[in-house]
């Protein structure tokens, strides 16, 4: 595992409409997935639809011990999911210190891979 992550394009949330506005925003949300339950009381607030279901290890049953991550793309920096949270496990941060955050709070990715996981076409791509 090389530890470097990347977009996973071909997850849905990549064709989703892309944030508007010209400048990224101040704050960005952080999911501290260690204390998320997966309730979803965060997704029913989000304003953009930046928040991801990331189902649970048993793929017989995906909805026990699923969890959330922010798409960091796409969050607008509203602060709805953190102040909705039932478990205050959404965390604002800085926009620059937002994707250390995320690497240190975040055990399971479905919106972004290691680097070698990636598609191989996605990956001839970016070397051209």
């Amino acid at each position: 595992m090389s530890g470097i992550k990347v977009e996973d394009l071909n997850h849905p949330a990549r064709f989703k409409p892309a944030r508007k506005g010209k400048k990224p925003p101040k704050l960005l949300a952080v999911v501290h997935q260690s204390g998320c339950t997966g309730c979803e009381v965060c997704i029913a607030g989000c304003p953009v639809d930046s928040i991801e279901l990331v189902p649970g290890p048993d793929p017989k049953n995906p909805g026990y011990q699923q969890m959330v991550e922010i798409d960091l793309a796409r969050c607008i920096g509203c602060q709805n999911c953190s102040q909705d949270c039932p478990w205050e496990t959404i965390s604002m941060y800085n926009h620059d210190d937002a994707f250390v955050a995320w690497g240190n709070e975040t055990l399971t990715s479905k919106l972004y891979v290691d680097l070698e996981e990636k598609p191989e076409e996605t990956k001839s791509e970016e070397t051209v």
